[in-house]
């Protein structure tokens, strides 16, 4: 796993494309538990090499009702985006994850997870590539159908504050889903 890991962080594949240059951002422990599969690094993240720090994380954090210790322990917690690297700016926020990374690496990952027990699938992106068909026509229908992925995947929205008036029109996530997702993260660790 560390040599995956080493080879990861010095790709420089899609180089090119990326404005700030590339710094994959991941973790990653043989015995990781539970795997955050999101979308792609922000510029906080970019630029402190730690994933999940940012806002963002901390509501993920909060969601799944786990300190800051657990969430960043590798043998509790592997953090796999589907794209590694800081993708750039668009018009209406961040560009969608490069798609190279998850094709290249991902399986790779994977295999060497033997402890594994559950997979989070953050935002739309992650959710198309590993339900496939299965995933409903909206993000919003996947994670309303959250039971149909268990027990491997617990699909979720992105925790970006962006989304807070997502959350707010869609009060069922709070009551139904964060319940049943914090149980599930607390019977695993």
């Amino acid at each position: 796993m560390k040599s995956l890991i080493n080879e990861i962080e010095k790709c420089k594949i899609c180089e090119p494309q990326l404005l700030l240059g590339a710094r994959p951002v991941l973790a990653a422990h043989p015995k990781s538990k539970i795997a955050i599969i999101g979308q792609a690094p922000g510029t906080k993240v970019h630029n402190s090499g730690i994933p999940w720090d940012d806002e963002s994380g901390e509501n993920l954090r909060r969601w799944m009702s786990i300190d800051n210790e657990t969430f960043y322990d590798p043998e509790q917690i592997a953090i796999i985006p589907m794209g590694f690297c800081y993708p750039g700016k668009g018009k209406s926020g961040d560009l969608p994850p490069r798609k190279e990374c998850a094709p290249l690496w991902h399986e790779l990952l994977f295999e060497q997870l033997k402890e594994l027990e559950l997979v989070l699938l953050i935002g739309k992106y992650a959710q198309d590539y590993y339900l496939k068909e299965q995933a409903q026509k909206t993000l919003t229908e996947t994670v309303k159908n959250f039971k149909t992925y268990l027990p491997n995947h617990f699909v979720l929205p992105h925790p970006s504050p962006r989304n807070n008036i997502w959350q707010a029109k869609n009060e069922w996530f709070g009551k139904e889903v964060l319940p049943e997702l914090q149980a599930k993260v607390k019977a695993i660790l």
